[in-house]
């Protein structure tokens, strides 16, 4: 055999060795596969029980309930990778997370009936302590044709702003600390409620309850503004005087001798947080839609409410950005 003879074989070797390799079927690929499809039924898992996620290390599995929407953003990320690693099994094993995501919270991510109707239009909007324009906050929250205004973060100063602003379409109001309701309806039988963690003084302040005289009955209203959560070291997700306020508010509207009621608040959790079960497990949310209202700048997450006792809510949706961190919440109720 020729020199060009075996130089010609060993470039033919060569190209038969370094010929096209069919997608996935190398050993690497398929470990790589795997790994990728176990996070990607990791991701499923979370998504249909985060329940199964403790609470017992840094409240986690409230954490991953607080942002448990954005968790689906992990099937694109897991997509991208398996793209580039090639391998199919990664890929095929996405659709679990991604039906997963829509059977949740495919309804969700809905646009709001705003056109439903109902015997009641109720707003909720925690006006922000540090809003640099309450004149234009009460003048947005005015113009939204709202019966019943819920209002949270009214500090001394800030409150003849809203009272003045108000006064002509809201004529009844009542407030108690630093929370408030304004009607067009007339307000009774209106008290403070005791959501105080036992670690908090007296002058804390974050519960109303009214009687508001609707011409379809009365109802009893509850304007709450539970604690902040925290999150750092070393507590990790604090959450624990949110959830003990929510105890409390959970057993008044327990309590409650009026059958129908409405509570409008910053809960600050969301709908899936089983810190705010005391609540969630005794009433009904207006709009099960996303209608992220915090923070104003990017909302990540629905931590304003509207909740209803033996009264039906209809749909829900935020409005624009007012000077606060909180983006209003309206919501109508048919009773």
């Amino acid at each position: 055999m020729s020199v060009e003879d075996r130089k010609a074989g060993g470039e033919g070797g060569s190209a038969r060795r370094a010929g096209p390799r069919v997608w996935g079927r190398d050993g690497a690929s398929r470990r790589r596969g795997r790994v990728l499809a176990s996070a990607a039924v990791l991701v499923a898992g979370l998504l249909a029980f985060p329940s199964l996620v403790p609470n017992a290390v840094g409240n986690l599995g409230s954490l991953l309930e607080t942002f448990l929407p954005w968790a689906g953003l992990a099937v694109p990320v897991l997509l991208g990778a398996a793209l580039l690693r090639r391998s199919p099994l990664a890929v095929m094993s996405l659709v679990l997370p991604a039906a997963v995501w829509v059977a949740v919270f495919g309804g969700r991510s809905l646009p709001a009936e705003r056109e439903a109707a109902g015997d009641l239009t109720v707003l909720q909007h925690n006006v922000g302590e540090e809003n640099p324009d309450h004149e234009g906050t009460a003048r947005a929250v005015a113009r939204a044709g709202a019966d019943l205004i819920a209002l949270e973060e009214l500090t001394p100063g800030v409150l003849p702003v809203y009272e003045r602003v108000l006064a002509s379409g809201h004529p009844h109001r009542a407030v108690a600390g630093t929370v408030g309701l304004w009607s067009r309806y007339p307000l009774t039988d209106s008290r403070p409620v005791d959501i105080r963690p036992a670690d908090v003084g007296p002058d804390w302040n974050r519960g109303l309850r009214v009687t508001a005289r609707t011409p379809q009955g009365d109802v009893a209203v509850y304007v709450a503004h539970l604690p902040s959560l925290r999150l750092g070291l070393p507590d990790g997700f604090g959450s624990g005087r949110r959830d003990e306020s929510a105890v409390k508010l959970g057993a008044a509207v327990a309590s409650e001798r009026l059958d129908r009621v409405v509570l409008l608040g910053d809960l600050n959790g969301t709908l899936d947080d089983r810190g705010l079960a005391p609540l969630t497990s005794r009433m009904a949310s207006a709009g099960e839609r996303f209608g992220f209202s915090w923070p104003a700048l990017f909302p990540l997450a629905r931590i304003d409410h509207v909740m209803t006792r033996a009264a039906i809510p209809l749909a829900a949706w935020t409005l624009p950005a007012t000077g606060s961190d909180h983006l209003p919440l309206v919501a109508r109720v048919d009773l």
